[in-house]
């Protein structure tokens, strides 16, 4: 679970960041106006948009574009209102630019530019790239335990913590890919998906920290310890999809979260003679290093690259040494239970 040091932090950081109903563009008079009058005319400057185009009875008048293109295309086009604030806060960055003003957010976010219509392009190819991080670490997990490690006569893995990181890999890869949905395209659904799945794992890892920092291999034990946090982890997740997306709750709810894994992790990894500990200790130092991406939070460079993106891009390599304290802990244990059993 200590992989999830840098991940607490991730997720700690990644719930608390949402997205802001008013930012200083989107309340700019000039912004406004030209996002108005866009969804009257279906146009910005020279440039129109087909599905912009209305009857008197509010129908579009090509039939929605959704029922015309291919599902590849479907998720590439933006409907109306999502081209008309695109290219007015492009027209309006090209405006401050011109007077030295610094870009500013709309709707919570920076001015990105789309790429083959993904929305934050630098950030969806970070989180596609943890992702095969996740996946890669998962499968070689698997790898060593079945094929490279001693199995009991039953053919299981002398691992008592087998199943607990299978599920971990399984919802780290979830994670990563609604991450990765999300960036390309923020929409409601796509949003209480990612923040979901960032609380679903948040809230496994620290099971895991629990019962792995305490040694714990009892069943009924581990059951015990399990059965509140994922009953208070379900609630929050229906809380915020079927009641009040609170941005603020949700931050508090992932922090707290995160710093009780992250203490349970570094005190464990302070006392613990396991030959890996030090993975842990570059794992949380690494993790709280990335962190300075979301607290000094910048435009993005060149209109592709910023903090978050960035953090995004850090979390790579720590998700693989964690991946490799995981490895490293299955054959740590596996050897001593093999001695211990000749």
């Amino acid at each position: 679970m200590a992989d999830r040091f840098w991940f607490l932090f991730f997720a700690a950081f990644y719930c608390l960041i949402g997205i802001l109903n008013a930012s200083a563009g989107d309340s700019d008079p000039v912004y406004r106006a030209c996002v108005e009058q866009c969804e009257k005319t279906g146009c910005v400057a020279d440039q129109c948009f087909q599905h912009c185009r209305f009857s008197s009875s509010g129908v579009p008048v090509d039939g929605s574009w959704y029922m015309q293109r291919p599902l590849y295309w479907q998720w590439k086009q933006w409907d109306c209102q999502g081209d008309c604030r695109y290219f007015c806060m492009v027209n309006r960055e090209k405006e401050r630019e011109t007077i030295d003003q610094r870009p500013v957010k709309y709707h919570g976010k920076w001015p990105f530019k789309r790429v083959f219509g993904l929305q934050e392009p630098a950030s969806v190819a970070f989180s596609a790239l943890n992702l095969a991080v996740q996946v890669h670490g998962w499968v070689s997990f698997f790898i060593l335990l079945y094929y490279k490690l001693p199995l009991r006569q039953s053919k299981k893995a002398y691992y008592e913590y087998t199943g607990l990181w299978h599920i971990y890999g399984l919802l780290s890869i979830n994670a990563w890919f609604w991450s990765a949905v999300f960036h390309s395209r923020d929409v409601d659904l796509t949003e209480k998906l990612d923040y979901s799945s960032a609380v679903a794992l948040l809230g496994y890892t620290l099971i895991l920290a629990i019962l792995r920092t305490f040694s714990v291999r009892d069943e009924a034990a581990r059951v015990m310890v399990a059965a509140p946090i994922i009953a208070f982890v379900t609630t929050h997740i229906l809380y915020l999809n079927f009641y009040q997306f609170d941005y603020g709750l949700n931050m508090k709810v992932c922090i707290v979260m995160g710093v009780a894994q992250l203490l349970l992790w570094a005190i464990w990894a302070g006392v613990t003679r396991h030959p890996s500990r030090w993975k842990l200790w570059v794992v949380v130092v690494g993790g709280g290093l990335a962190l300075l991406f979301e607290i000094y939070d910048f435009p993005p460079y060149w209109g592709y690259l910023d903090a978050h993106a960035l953090w995004h891009a850090s979390t790579i390599p720590l998700s693989y040494l964690w991946w490799s304290f995981i490895r490293d802990d299955a054959e740590y244990r596996t050897m001593n239970l093999v001695k211990k059993a000749k």
